[in-house]
């Protein structure tokens, strides 16, 4: 099997503001001298998190990204007859272990158990998590906190997620996970200028002898086009970091290339309704150093058909760099809507379940 996936994905978003800036713009970038619309990696991997391809396919093989796994503890005492101080008490003793905790705003509130950051945790480490919580609920002493960590953190589980993903522990760098897939920014392959949509809100319950003004008036940025979206898979990472479970690896693949080809942020979708599915996707498969072909719309693409002239720019450029290069991948599979190839053909090719060569 290939060290490397590689996955160039192109996909329309309609007029949208998927993924906005601290103004509630969406989010730009200059690439070649012109202005794109941009998704950041971090709005990526959220979408791919919470899709329902990772919930159908990995469901119980996921982790949690939360501070508030003390309060999960706290009930789990509290339910189970634990006096509340005491509750609260081993509640934060155990969630201690995930990362450093709030501090009581005023003296007299009770001392928070939710954490300063958010913690990245399997279901493993949450079991384990619990099964220390009620120990603690039979009498017995809890470890010192270097000795809890021990007996909760591993350096590899079956959290499909964070194995793909990674996770950084600053207090404890000897369980950081690093991330098995890459996942760029996504960037329009074509030249962007942001809109502005201005709307008004009506009071239904306004009177007709009464003046005719709205009752709200705002105005919110959007922008449309072709985005490249592209990640990539240390597929030998990937099944170090589940613990050798290549089944799960597999599994966890599969779940990345359908999100990748359905998922998109909910920044705005109500408004907007951007959901899209991707209209062409290249998969390549090897050993050879992954590279973006990011490069292929350096200058903007202008044409009447975006789409058609974005798959043709990447071809080319694809092309280019084997001929400069060499082979840059050992096979590849593609899927274009309306041509050929489908979702189900490239998950077997990623998946290692079929697929060949081209």
């Amino acid at each position: 099997m290939s060290r490397f996936i590689q996955l160039h994905l192109l996909t329309t978003y309609p007029p949208s503001n998927p993924n906005r800036d601290d103004l509630g713009r969406p989010k730009s970038a200059r690439f070649g001298n012109a202005e794109r619309m941009r998704i950041s990696s971090q709005s990526l991997k959220r979408a791919l998190r919470t899709s329902e391809a990772f919930k159908q396919r990995l469901a119980g093989k996921t982790g949690e990204r939360t501070q508030r796994l003390g309060r999960v503890i706290l009930e789990h005492l509290l339910s189970r007859g634990m006096e509340e101080d005491k509750a609260r008490e081993t509640a934060r003793t155990i969630a201690d272990i995930f990362g450093k905790l709030k501090k009581a705003k005023n003296n007299d509130d009770s001392p928070p158990v939710d954490l300063e950051q958010l913690a990245f945790i399997s279901p493993d480490e949450r079991r384990k998590a619990l099964e220390m919580a009620d120990k603690a609920l039979a009498g017995e002493k809890l470890p010192d906190l270097k000795e809890m960590k021990k007996q909760v953190f591993r350096k590899a589980d079956g959290a499909a997620d964070i194995a793909m993903f990674g996770r950084m522990l600053a207090d404890d760098p000897d369980y950081n996970r690093e991330a098995a897939v890459q996942v760029a920014h996504a960037i329009t392959t074509n030249r962007v200028t942001i809109e502005n949509d201005y709307y008004t809100a009506v009071d239904d319950l306004k009177e007709p002898a009464e003046d005719a003004g709205a009752g709200f008036i705002g105005e919110l940025g959007f922008g449309s086009g072709v985005f490249y979206i592209y990640a990539c898979v240390n597929r030998d990472l990937l099944v170090e970091n589940l613990a050798g479970d290549t089944e799960l690896a597999d599994t966890a693949i599969a779940a990345l290339v359908e999100a990748l080809a359905t998922a998109s942020p909910d920044g705005k979708k109500n408004s907007f309704a951007h959901g899209g599915r991707a209209e062409y996707i290249l998969a390549e498969r090897g050993d050879q150093q992954p590279r973006t072909l990011a490069g292929a719309f350096l200058a903007p693409v202008g044409g009447e058909n975006l789409m058609h002239d974005s798959i043709a720019r990447l071809e080319k450029f694809r092309s280019d760099m084997d001929t400069a290069y060499g082979d840059c991948a050992d096979d590849c599979k593609r899927m274009q809507v309306g041509e050929s190839g489908s979702l189900a053909d490239i998950i077997a090719f990623c998946a290692g379940a079929a697929g060949g060569a081209e």
